[in-house]
């Protein structure tokens, strides 16, 4: 009744099963193969040297990142790896560029504090004396 072979019938019954961790498997080296080639990471078929655009690698980390949360808890430990380890390596390779830029894009401001909100003021500033404050990490990506 099939015209396929029973070898590839066999295959194409077992597809359907693996077919969305491979479907996320590929959406993640996509989105991790975009950041890389903005990172300059990739080669250029010309053989130009890459450029780079902190701000769209900083966009597909950003993608990646929002996966992770919105698919907490629902990924299998493999695709929980694969998405871990991407965006780990994506990060380290982002302040390497960054680094090598001579900076990064404009840091966006740290978000206000209850302390902050109600009087004006960061609430180290009546600790330290300091009308700065400490200074704090802020993902610059």
């Amino acid at each position: 009744m099939s015209d396929l072979p029973p070898s590839s019938a066999s295959a194409s019954s077992a597809a359907p099963e693996r077919a969305p961790e491979l479907l996320f498997a590929n959406l993640v080296s996509q989105q991790a193969n975009m950041a890389l080639l903005f990172l300059g990471r990739l080669p250029t078929e010309d053989g130009t040297p890459p450029s780079v655009d902190l701000r769209m690698a900083g966009l597909c980390i950003d993608t990646l990142e929002m996966l992770a949360s919105r698919t907490r808890g629902n990924l299998t430990p493999p695709e929980q790896e694969l998405l871990a380890r991407s965006l780990t390596d994506l990060r380290m390779a982002f302040v390497e560029a960054a680094d090598q830029a001579g900076g990064s894009p404009a840091p966006e401001p740290p978000p206000a504090t209850s302390a902050s909100a109600d009087t004006g003021t960061p609430s180290s500033a009546s600790t330290t004396g300091s009308a700065e404050g400490p200074k704090r990490f802020v993902k610059k990506y």
